[in-house]
């Protein structure tokens, strides 16, 4: 029942189809790029591990150097496997009458999944890396290997630094899901139970489509979470900020290893964040109006907080009173200890 709400295989098509060409390389080219990411990657473990001091098991799964209609397909598969329990518990919530039947629930799973896979394809160019967490499969960390040579090429960077510099980012986040074992099903638990909680009852429907139509500009002028705080409850916003909180922790743990790693291992670290963090803010008209639409103007901000928590818990307990974050889900920040490490620190350490 659960593909009645989104063909994922169609999500697959439509974001192949649509998927932006990457830069222009042979294929030798194309390969040596591979096999220097690659290399990249196993040569950031143990700068990372030392770092961090967050050791991943001896038998965690190398680095995946792929290209952007992998990266689609892969995840569209986890986007399925992370959602469809979500939309069984809509329809046991709604009752056999609400789900839709035959020809309806055809084209309502090509017409989200046509939806799904322009998604897939505009953030293909945008990934770096990622740590894919597969629900129900085995957890990956993904690098995307056009996306690397297209953006070293835009800042105008030193290649190799600049493999080093990404992959010491995407192996913490490899660190952080396999150093920590409940992290990942901890992550994957939240965002279903949003993902139910989100879904509007019937009557809720004109209200939200009011909403859309009076507030959507508000998200195309502010930098706020994206079209989904539209149509979310307070009780929801509130479940959002939890898990809002936990990315920022995560993306802005990642930024401060890549960056203190840098200076021992990688010579141009500081033009590289310099430049990087340029470009973070150098969008083009459109790109900007998408990032707002996606939220992803909130996700920036994540790093930025999320680095600023892990600096200001760090300078006041050290690192390994900072990893004290990984001992439970209740040690994890909470939203307004973000931007207050302070608060964090007392709660936790007292």
């Amino acid at each position: 029942m659960s593909n009645s709400y989104v063909d994922w295989e169609f999500a697959k098509t439509t974001g192949r189809t649509l998927v932006a060409a990457g830069p222009s390389v042979s294929a030798d080219e194309a390969a040596a790029e591979v096999g220097a990411i690659r290399e990249s990657a196993r040569k950031a473990h143990g700068p990372v591990a030392e770092t961090s001091r967050l050791q991943t098991p001896d038998d965690a799964p190398e680095a995946l150097v792929i290209d952007r209609p992998t990266w689609i397909a892969m995840n569209a598969d986890s986007m399925g496997a992370m959602l469809n329990p979500a939309f069984e518990q809509i329809l046991s919530r709604r009752g056999e009458a609400a789900a839709p039947s035959g020809l309806a629930a055809s084209i309502g799973g090509k017409v989200t999944g046509a939806e799904a896979g322009a998604l897939l394809a505009f953030m293909s160019s945008k990934v770096l890396g990622q740590y894919d967490l597969a629900p129900g499969g085995t957890p990956s960390l993904l690098l995307v290997a056009p996306n690397l040579v297209q953006v070293q090429r835009e800042l105008g960077v030193d290649a190799e630094d600049f493999r080093a510099w990404v992959c010491m980012h995407e192996e913490t986040h490899r660190v952080q899901f396999t150093a920590v074992p409940w992290l990942r099903d901890h992550m994957v638990a939240e965002a279903r139970t949003l993902a139910t909680e989100m879904a509007p009852d019937q009557d809720r429907l004109q209200e939200l489509a009011k909403a859309l139509r009076e507030k959507l500009p508000e998200v195309f002028s502010s930098g706020s979470g994206g079209i989904t705080e539209l149509v979310m409850t307070p009780e929801q916003r509130e479940k959002l900020a939890e898990l809002t909180a936990v990315m920022s922790l995560l993306e802005g743990h990642a930024d401060v290893v890549m960056d203190d790693v840098g200076p021992a291992h990688i010579p141009t670290v500081a033009e590289i964040r310099s430049k990087f963090t340029e470009r973070r803010k150098g969008a083009g008209a459109v790109d900007k109006i998408l990032r707002r639409l996606l939220g992803l103007e909130a996700k920036m901000r994540q790093y930025r907080d999320g680095a600023a928590f892990v600096r200001g818990v760090q300078e006041r307990v050290g690192v390994d009173g900072f990893n004290a974050v990984w001992t439970s889900p209740e040690t994890l920040p909470r939203p307004l200890e973000i931007t207050d490490p302070a608060a964090w620190v007392t709660r936790v350490h007292g």
